[in-house]
């Protein structure tokens, strides 16, 4: 069975936000000398997503 794919729809602040949360915790690992395999990869991630503007209705 596939592993369903997910969008997520961040604005930059967000985006921001959550990238310097994961180097906040990779450094936090690195110090303690623990493994951040796991947070490199979602950097990785989140660094090359793809930015697709879409326009947004207000109601």
């Amino acid at each position: 069975m596939r592993n369903p794919k997910y969008h997520l729809y961040l604005t930059q602040d967000e985006l921001r936000m959550i990238v310097g949360s994961l180097i906040e915790l990779r450094n936090r690992l690195v110090s303690e000398g623990r493994y951040t395999d796991v947070i490199d990869e979602l950097l990785v991630k989140f660094m090359n997503a793809k930015v697709k503007r879409i326009k947004v209705k207000e109601v």
